[in-house]
């Protein structure tokens, strides 16, 4: 079950509580009615651009993230339809909103889409995010021993499956040669992990930041160092959509203008980290300043892949990553995943926002 937060968004930015949460709840309870459980079919249909009045799409949120990218861009007021946001932790729970018909746009990682397909939802990829593969750590407890990937043979790992998280730890154990049976993989939710592993609830857990900050104020906690680490974790984020978003005309053309704004969106947060650090981090997150710039380093600059082959080899790598240590029922193939048909709006909001499609070669 997910509480998420909603709020409802006009053209001019003003926010008011709605009432999704108990329609979603209440969808939720009903096994096998879902929507989205069966894949009704692929498209070649081209996008269309127009959006009538009164067109809405409900925007999957994390943290408040997606929203706060979109509002202090300006982005989210050149929006010519309503926008409604609902809060969520953790891809899983995203997908449950989802297969419900309570959530039409979604930011993930990269490990969501897989376990929708794997569940027979069909929610393809629209735009992906390149930004630093080093973000995500392997946070180890206080009074714990773990420099090396070796060192996490016979640990407690916090583990998520759906997440990119589960993903990093596979990989973790796969590059240090060890099994999933080679340690204890620990369940938990995503938001139990920082409090998990700083109380010694688990020995490891993979955090990304704000997490990583917090968890180092606890004394004797620390981190296993990147040159360990490096290769775990893509640093890939995706926009993906449920497949009735994107054969609706009205919300597929909505879909394109939220990929587009998308893209300008994190392009203005590579040109204002200071800004985006006060009004994100600091006053929405609650950390400190000095905090809150370390946080906007790790991630680096956003770059903005195009929907090609390339980038469905890096995604069925994950597949292969997650189904090599037995952890998906079945196997899937990432190309069945992307609706490459949006690449055109990315090309286009790529280049005439100054943004990049990779990183600049080191």
């Amino acid at each position: 079950m997910f509480r998420p937060r909603t709020f409802l968004t006009g053209l001019h930015g003003r926010t008011i509580a709605a009432l999704l949460a108990a329609a979603t709840v209440a969808s939720l309870g009903l096994t096998g009615c879902a929507s989205d459980d069966t894949p009704v079919g692929k498209t070649d249909a081209p996008l269309p651009t127009e959006i009538p009045a009164g067109t809405k799409l409900v925007l999957a949120d994390q943290q408040e993230r997606f929203k706060s990218v979109l509002q202090f861009s300006g982005e989210l007021d050149k929006l010519p339809f309503k926008v409604e946001f609902a809060n969520f932790i953790g891809g899983p729970a995203i997908l449950e909103a989802f297969r419900a018909g309570a959530a039409d746009v979604a930011t993930v990682g990269d490990v969501p889409p897989i376990h929708a397909q794997v569940a027979g939802q069909d929610v393809p990829i629209v735009a992906a995010y390149q930004s630093n593969p080093n973000a995500l750590k392997l946070a180890v407890a206080p009074g714990k021993t773990a420099t090396t990937l070796a060192d996490l043979k016979g640990k407690k790992i916090a583990y998520a499956e759906g997440t990119a998280q589960q993903a990093a730890v596979l990989r973790a154990l796969a590059k240090a040669g060890l099994k999933p049976t080679d340690v204890q993989l620990v369940r938990l939710q995503l938001a139990e992990f920082l409090d998990a592993v700083r109380t010694g609830q688990v020995d490891i857990a993979p955090l990304a930041e704000p997490n990583v900050t917090r968890l180092l104020r606890t004394p004797g906690a620390s981190l296993i160092p990147d040159s360990e680490t490096t290769g775990i974790y893509g640093g890939v984020g995706y926009l993906y959509a449920r497949r009735a978003a994107v054969t609706d005309p009205a919300k597929a053309a909505a879909t394109r203008a939220v990929v587009a704004a998308y893209i300008r969106a994190y392009q203005w947060v590579n040109n204002h980290q200071e800004e985006w650090a006060r009004k994100y981090y600091v006053e929405n997150q609650k950390v400190s300043a000095d905090d809150a710039k370390r946080i906007v380093d790790s991630f680096g600059t956003y770059t903005f892949p195009h929907l090609d082959q390339q980038l469905i080899d890096r995604q069925q790598g994950t597949i292969d990553a997650i189904d090599n240590a037995g952890e998906l029922p079945k196997k899937v193939r990432a190309a069945d995943d992307f609706d490459l048909r949006f690449d055109a709006v990315i090309t286009q909001a790529v280049t005439e926002s100054g943004a990049a499609f990779e990183p600049k070669a080191k």
